[in-house]
């Protein structure tokens, strides 16, 4: 990423350690870090990426469906008249899978880092299946808050993240479009998945649909095979961190691990930090329609035919805005891809906003192909900023961290929308409410490159010198993340 004169400006800047450092993150190749290995930009990579849209699909196409599991998950248990909370209770089972996705992420990027994406990946997949698998054989919303809500969720996340950060290793130039045809392929299973759902749904039953969708996940556990590191072990590093390693005592040999892989170091730079605090604040209200707007237009438009046509729309537009901005954010320099982000949480809060005032079905309809854009937009985009901000040592750990913060919210959003309906008997305030998070988190994150341009400034001042702000390189371990030295060289 950095030019060669200010890769030899740090190198000389933190002395001969430093440069045995380099050195050997050169041989591997690692950007910044001088000449050597470069990814192949292709070849197995394409399958890498079919595998890994695969993952993205089939998680989130179920996720995002999950509208029609909502009323089918209702109609298991009679209707909501029994129970005045009934809204709130179902939504949570939904709530609790896709927040249990972010909240596992930061252990998730540790274990990427310690046993390598292949087999992280695979073992998520596998406790995905059991969940989805045994969610069949129960009608209780209480045990499927743990067979849905916890395993299936939990496994969803072991495989998902793997998944974008296994890409960093067969492509950098056309990582952002790597990244698009892997948001916007999977958006193949969110626009068919719907559809699937409710003509099998209603001819086998939600029990055998579960059995159906943990053959899914099944399929992953075989894919995620494919997520093959490529870059070669330092055996001489290795064995000079082991002696390290013995030269140490128990305590002191703990606190280094822990060091290693509870990296906090990302939290250090102030854009990171204002980036991560942006879009937790902007998710609260980002899965409100996947989760309720079924039901909304079932009450508000006695809508019970095509009312998955709505969840079509989100999905195809939603693929659409990720190959499209892929392309757009590889042309975009640096910081700056932060304002798409920007620009599709503004419209996606003011798109939550104009729900209730849609006077006819195919006025929401319109509403959900904006929404699908914005949430393409956001997704896409996502790695590469974490790239472009804490370089490719700590970019597992960043989103991992990120996606962390994203859980409380994105798990509160549909279950507090859920008790506002409760509690007024309709919609209306809760579409209002979701818009207004993201519409915050779009201005938090406006600032973002501004703040990184004066840092700039503050440097080429303090230095003297005209160059850009030099990545600070943290090795987790002595390779990629998910890359460990146990699957280096399969």
């Amino acid at each position: 990423m950095a030019p060669h004169k200010q890769e030899q400006a740090v190198s000389e800047a933190k002395g001969p350690k430093a440069e045995e450092d380099g050195g050997a993150a050169g041989a591997r190749g690692l950007p910044g870090a001088g000449p050597g290995f470069q990814p192949p930009e292709g070849g197995f990579g394409w399958i890498v990426v079919f595998a890994a849209t695969w993952c993205n699909g089939s998680i989130f196409g179920i996720q995002n469906s999950f509208g029609i599991l909502y009323v089918m998950l209702q109609g298991d248990l009679g209707g909501g008249e029994k129970d005045p909370t009934l809204e709130f209770k179902t939504a949570l089972v939904g709530a609790l899978a896709m927040g249990m996705i972010f909240f596992c992420s930061p252990i998730v990027s540790i274990f990427t880092d310690r046993i390598g994406c292949r087999t992280t990946a695979a073992s998520g997949a596998a406790i995905a299946f059991i969940g989805l698998l045994s969610s069949s054989f129960t009608k209780s919303l209480e045990v499927r808050y743990f067979t849905y809500g916890i395993l299936f969720g939990c496994g969803s996340s072991f495989a998902f993240q793997p998944s974008l950060v296994i890409l960093g290793h067969y492509f950098k130039r056309r990582l952002g479009l790597a990244n698009g045809i892997v948001a916007g392929g999977s958006c193949l299973f969110s626009m068919s998945l719907p559809f699937f759902l409710k003509t099998v749904g209603s001819t086998i039953g939600l029990a055998h649909t579960f059995q159906v969708l943990s053959a899914f996940m099944f399929i992953q556990i075989l894919l995620s095979l494919t997520f093959r590191p490529i870059l070669p072990p330092s055996c001489d590093s290795h064995n000079d961190r082991q002696d390290k390693l013995a030269s140490r005592n128990m305590k002191q040999q703990c606190g280094s691990q822990m060091r290693k892989y509870f990296n906090m170091r990302v939290f250090r730079r102030q854009t990171y930090r204002i980036w991560a605090f942006g879009i937790a604040t902007a998710v609260l209200g980002y899965f409100v329609p996947y989760v309720h707007l079924i039901k909304y237009v079932e009450e508000e438009f006695k809508e019970n035919e095509k009312e998955w046509i709505l969840l079509v729309c989100l999905g195809a537009t939603s693929g659409l805005g990720r190959l499209v901005s892929g392309r757009i954010g590889d042309c975009i320099p640096g910081l700056k891809k932060i304002f798409l982000q920007v620009a599709s949480f503004m419209l996606l809060g003011l798109m939550c906003m104009m729900i209730p005032q849609c006077q006819a079905f195919e006025g929401v309809i319109v509403v959900c192909l904006f929404l699908g854009l914005c949430d393409g937009f956001f997704i896409t985009i996502m790695a590469p900023i974490a790239f472009e901000l804490v370089g490719p040592m700590q970019a597992s750990q960043a989103i991992g961290y990120l996606l962390g913060l994203m859980a409380i919210p994105m798990t509160a959003g549909p279950p507090i929308a859920g008790y506002l309906h409760d509690y007024f008997g309709n919609y209306y305030l809760a579409f209002y409410l979701a818009g207004v998070p993201p519409i915050i988190g779009g201005l938090v994150l406006s600032v973002v490159p501004l703040i990184h341009q004066r840092m700039l400034k503050k440097q080429q001042m303090d230095s003297g010198k005209d160059k850009m702000l030099a990545s600070e390189t943290v090795m987790n371990g002595e390779l990629l993340p998910g890359c460990p030295a146990t699957e280096a060289h399969v």
